[in-house]
């Protein structure tokens, strides 16, 4: 990995506007998935500097809520513009410890500083209101105030748009935070930090821990000055840490598992439908919560649009994500590789076929992009997120059957349908359960726009003018004894 500015590469703890080392034990590896050389290595912080990333949270909060919108707001503008000027470096070191090709990767770069230009704008328009009061004497304000520290975990497969997208609008709304990279990709974390700094936010207000989750998350959870987290990962994580939060009853937003489905109608347009579904399933090898997991087709259209993806995934080339020819790159660890493969199995077990694979690579943490035919609902990938890159296709008959198996799960983030008919839109939209509906897109994810799920799908939203809501309380001030007539 080579980069312009070698600053950006931090390999310590950010807490209190310094950068350290761990107190004791050895620090953690990162490796890059491609190779599996070591990238570098992070401290692995325990819960007394945990502690103290939040205490320094907390002791800048009332000089940071007390700045002016305005101020908060062109110190973000400042560091969308750091972001930008360094976007090639950043997408180096995420390809690196990452492993998504290095165009993916600066796709992300540029939408990760999305949110922070959005929220540096969102953050100036936060405003309270006067309610009508049922008394001549008196007044009702409701003024909006920040929640206070913020404590963001956020996942590996998107290492720069997960801390932007929650850490953006709550600095707009005037709450520091503590942020809790994953131990896999820290180094593109750090990166964002080092260039908050260069931006000149005041020491403090932004603290990343690196490190092993369970110390780290415990001692989050436990604090009582920790009053909002924002996680995105496993459904089952999402959930210990609920429960770890109940106690300090903090606000919580969890954007967790997914198991979108993905509908084309007998009318749809077949490459449109192609074309978005290349962009849904195999974005990041997979490896998104949103991505396509179950593709539905209508019988009638079900060969020719087998026929037109296999094409497209035919075409697609598995390398190393600093290979200029490399479309896909590694899966994250060896555990993602296993799960890919013993779905694969399942399916092929059950009566699934191939129908088309990948190109490249298919060693180490690299797996061809393939498709299963005659996908059926008893297949462990029907019911488990693959969170790898392939793509089952099942079918169905009539529209009522597709929502009724599309529906079939516990989870909803996200799905996606393909249609020309004006009424069935309408209909399927709002009979999917999911925080998201694309209808004749693949891409839902965008800074103003809200970001969520239902069911084990996950709690609040991010992004959109629900982003920066999230962060702030709303206080009524009630006004009485006015002496209003003359």
């Amino acid at each position: 990995m080579q980069l312009n500015d070698t600053g950006l590469l931090r390999q310590a703890a950010l807490i209190g506007g310094e950068w350290v080392s761990a107190r004791a034990g050895p620090a953690l590896d990162v490796r890059d998935p491609a190779t599996g050389d070591i990238v570098g290595a992070v401290p692995d912080c325990d819960a007394v500097q945990t502690q103290a990333a939040i205490d320094a949270a907390q002791a800048t909060f009332a000089s940071w809520r007390a700045m002016t919108a305005g101020e908060r707001c062109d110190l973000l503008e400042r560091w969308y513009a750091l972001v930008l000027a360094h976007a090639d470096d950043i997408a180096a070191i995420m390809t690196a410890e990452q492993g998504k090709p290095l165009a993916e990767a600066l796709g992300e770069v540029k939408y990760a500083a999305s949110f922070i230009k959005w929220f540096a704008a969102e953050g100036r328009r936060v405003s309270g209101h006067t309610i009508p009061s049922p008394e001549r004497d008196r007044r009702i304000v409701v003024f909006q105030e920040p929640v206070g520290v913020s404590a963001a975990i956020t996942p590996w497969n998107f290492p720069a748009a997960m801390i932007t997208r929650k850490c953006a609008p709550a600095l707009a709304a005037g709450c520091p935070v503590v942020i809790k990279p994953s131990e896999l990709t820290p180094f593109t974390a750090l990166a964002l930090g080092e260039l908050a700094q260069r931006a000149g936010f005041p020491a403090g207000v932004i603290n990343i821990v690196t490190g092993m989750p369970a110390v780290i998350g415990a001692t989050i959870t436990a604090s009582p000055l920790v009053r909002k987290l924002s996680f995105t990962g496993s459904t089952r994580v999402g959930a210990l840490l609920l429960e770890q939060c109940a106690a300090t009853v903090k606000r919580t937003s969890m954007e967790l598992g997914g198991n979108a489905p993905l509908i084309v109608f007998a009318d749809a347009d077949l490459d449109l439908a192609v074309k978005a579904a290349m962009a849904s399933k195999f974005r990041n090898a997979g490896q998104t919560c949103v991505c396509a997991n179950r593709i539905f087709v209508a019988n009638a259209v079900y060969d020719a649009f087998a026929q037109k993806l296999g094409a497209a995934v035919s075409a697609l080339n598995v390398a190393a994500g600093n290979d200029p020819a490399s479309t896909t790159g590694p899966l994250i660890n060896a555990a993602a590789v296993d799960k890919v493969a013993a779905h694969v199995e399942d399916a092929l077990a059950k009566g699934g076929r191939v129908l088309a694979r990948a190109q490249g690579r298919e060693d180490g943490q690299f797996v061809r992009p393939l498709i299963i035919g005659d996908a059926t609902p008893d297949m462990r990938l029907s019911s488990e997120e693959t969170f790898g890159p392939l793509a089952p296709l099942f079918r169905f008959d009539t529209e009522a059957e597709a929502i009724t198996m599309a529906n079939a799960t516990p989870y909803g983030l996200a799905s996606y349908f393909y249609t020309r008919d004006l009424s069935r839109a309408f209909r399927v939209a709002e009979a999917l359960e999911t925080g998201m509906v694309a209808l004749n897109t693949g891409s839902i994810a965008m800074e103003m726009a809200p970001f969520g799920g239902v069911k084990q799908s996950g709690l609040g939203r991010e992004g959109g003018l629900t982003g920066i809501a999230e962060y702030l309380e709303h206080k009524a001030f009630h006004i009485g004894g006015l002496e209003l007539e003359a």
